[in-house]
């Protein structure tokens, strides 16, 4: 009876590595498995095969583990039952109490043994460190996968055949989504991995890679320029007044900007004492960008200047606003003061609302307060948001409510809404 009892426990711990070695490969990081593999580890290496043909390695567990329950089974009913309920009968029990009982009680432990040894025990070691235990464990399952290799074969045909008929025969995309990276940055966060500026500033270039020149530059309304006529005093007064290093040069009264004045060449242009002062012979070519390209192809437009600077046009030929490389690196990192009069885009009140600038990028705005938008918007700013909700340009006063907060413009300069409250719409049910 002893040899069978020990028949019964092997065959529950083996049961018990089998769902192991089934969650740990199944749930294991194909990058942490690849780190794991270049460090020289074998068995990463071995598991990164298995998990990239599961259906071999789920038929080849599944076989082991029906076998294991088919000879658990047998086991516990036909032998250990048999000689507890003949014990039973030899203490006064009737035959038919003796078989139920006996067979019920061997059921009933073995059944609990193989949840918690076999099942729930294992699975969570597996989950804990996946990687480690797949790399433990690779090389068997490897092992088996070939002794069995037949039958193997006849079940991962016939699930790919069902798998057809149900139309799931494409294979698996394994895509990782933004939201994914997200939670696990937050994640990392939490555990000190990084710290919280870090997470912000990988959010940032995240964002920044969804961006378009439209929601990256300064508008033109907020652009300072130099007029190509201006007299050379008032150019002076102009470069002195200004806190940029590069200004784009306006044609007059038009729309055109014939390019850009680089403050510096100016001031060598008057210390070598060329009089009268002719801007045109200082002003320097920068990348014109359509409003619509991509973060990437700026950057990539940028650095073939040395101003760092491109144009922003509409396909109607408008000049729409620029792009810096201050601009980008605001992208990631979050928007510099300039000066003492500038306010910040977003600041959280006391009673938690918040007051909302206009031009406050939608993306970073939906990082903070989660409101549904878009999948693909029109507008890149909170303004834009709004106008995209009420269809129309506002009245100052105004307000709608969506996802649970309340909008209300606050402040308008001329057409362009400056300010926003964006505040609970309601008190939560207590």
């Amino acid at each position: 009876m002893l040899t069978e009892i020990l028949i019964v426990v092997f065959l529950t711990l083996l049961n018990g590595v089998l769902a192991m070695s089934e969650l740990a490969v199944v749930s294991s990081r194909a990058a942490r498995l690849r780190v794991l593999s270049e460090q020289g580890n074998a068995g990463a290496a071995v598991a990164i095969r298995l998990a990239e043909n599961p259906g071999r390695f789920l038929s080849t567990v599944q076989i082991g583990i029906t076998l294991v329950g088919v000879l658990s089974g047998a086991f516990s009913g036909a032998t250990l039952g048999a000689r507890l309920s003949e014990w039973l009968e030899l203490q006064g029990l009737s035959n038919g109490a003796a078989n139920a009982l006996g067979v019920g009680s061997v059921v009933v432990i073995i059944t609990y043994l193989s949840l918690i040894v076999g099942e729930l025990v294992p699975k969570q070691i597996a989950l804990r460190n996946p990687e480690s235990v797949a790399s433990k464990v690779a090389g068997t399952m490897l092992m088996l996968s070939r002794v069995a290799a037949p039958l193997v074969w006849l079940l991962d045909a016939s699930g790919k055949l069902v798998l057809s008929l149900l139309g799931q025969s494409g294979a698996s995309t394994g895509t990782v989504t933004d939201e994914e990276i997200k939670t696990v940055l937050a994640e990392a966060q939490s555990a000190g991995v990084i710290e919280t500026e870090e997470q912000a500033m990988i959010s940032g270039v995240m964002r920044l890679a969804d961006r378009t020149a439209r929601g990256l530059m300064t508008p033109r309304r907020d652009v300072e320029v130099v007029d190509i006529e201006d007299t050379p005093e008032e150019i002076r007064e102009t470069l002195r007044k200004t806190q940029h290093s590069r200004l784009p040069v306006r044609n007059g009264n038009s729309d055109e900007i014939i390019g850009v004045l680089f403050v510096k060449h100016v001031y060598d242009a008057i210390t070598a004492g060329n009089t009268p002062l002719d801007i045109r012979t200082i002003i320097s070519e920068v990348p014109i960008v359509s409003d619509l390209a991509s973060a990437m192809d700026i950057i990539q437009a940028m650095r073939k200047t040395p101003l760092h600077m491109a144009l922003v046009y509409d396909e109607y030929g408008h000049f729409e606003g620029i792009v810096t490389s201050g601009d980008i690196l605001e992208a990631i990192t979050g928007a510099f003061q300039e000066g003492d009069e500038e306010e910040p885009s977003l600041v959280r009140r006391d009673d938690g609302s918040f007051l909302v600038a206009g031009w406050t990028p939608i993306d970073e705005f939906v990082d903070k307060i989660r409101v549904t938008t878009e999948a693909d918007p029109d507008y890149t700013t909170v303004a834009g948001f709004v106008i995209a909700e009420l269809k129309r340009i506002p009245e100052l006063g105004e307000s709608f409510v969506k996802d649970g907060w309340k909008f209300e413009v606050i402040d308008l300069d001329g057409r362009r809404i400056d300010k926003l409250l964006v505040s609970p719409a309601s008190e939560p049910d207590i």
